[in-house]
């Protein structure tokens, strides 16, 4: 540390520190990993019964629900999608 005096003030200047990862930061990184795969899975897997299911409905002739479950598995896919783009950008990863 370097100390000066100007003017009756005292002045400090603390070195640059080293930055250090917390306690457990690989771990909740790779928490976060395994979270991003399952959300991943979880759109891939609610697109492809929405897919399945629309065409039931359309063979069966009953009312349509699914556009609105493909609809609301692609919104949350894009709502999931940003928030790691929003995150990554908060963080400057």
């Amino acid at each position: 540390m370097i100390l000066a005096v100007l003017d009756g003030a005292v002045l400090a200047q603390v070195g640059n520190p080293t930055p250090e990862a917390p306690p457990m930061a690989e771990k909740v990184l790779q928490l976060g990993r395994y979270f991003t795969w399952m959300i991943l899975l979880s759109g891939v897997t609610a697109i492809t019964y929405g897919g399945g299911r629309f065409a039931w409905e359309k063979w069966s002739g009953g009312g349509l629900q699914s556009p609105k479950m493909i609809a609301s598995a692609m919104a949350g896919g894009a709502v999931a999608t940003s928030a790691g783009t929003i995150m990554n950008a908060v963080i400057g990863a």
